[in-house]
């Protein structure tokens, strides 16, 4: 059998753009220009997108959240956001 991917394969992949990576904090910083104690002023004041537990010690943000913010970062609210969304849900598991 062969190993060469066919016409059918191809069109059918989705491009690696369409992906939503998850982002580290010197990332975040380097690409929104906030200081770390800005940027969690910001998350607490849910003017800016929550962080995604990676692992147990580890942290991230998905790419897309940071990028709308840095699209139009003076109306961002995180209610609508999906992240915060993510976030409130697994609060509220904990505290029950």
């Amino acid at each position: 059998m062969s190993q060469e991917l066919t016409e059918k394969q191809i069109v059918g992949a989705r491009p690696v753009a369409d992906t939503d990576s998850i982002i580290r904090l010197n990332t975040v910083l380097a690409r929104t220009g906030l200081s770390r104690s800005a940027l969690y002023r910001k998350i607490s004041e849910g003017t800016f997108p929550r962080q995604t537990k990676i692992s147990v010690r580890s942290a991230g943000w998905h790419e897309t959240d940071v990028g709308r913010w840095i699209a139009d970062p003076a109306s961002y609210r995180a209610s609508g956001d999906p992240s915060a969304m993510r976030h409130a849900v697994s609060a509220g598991a904990r505290r029950t």
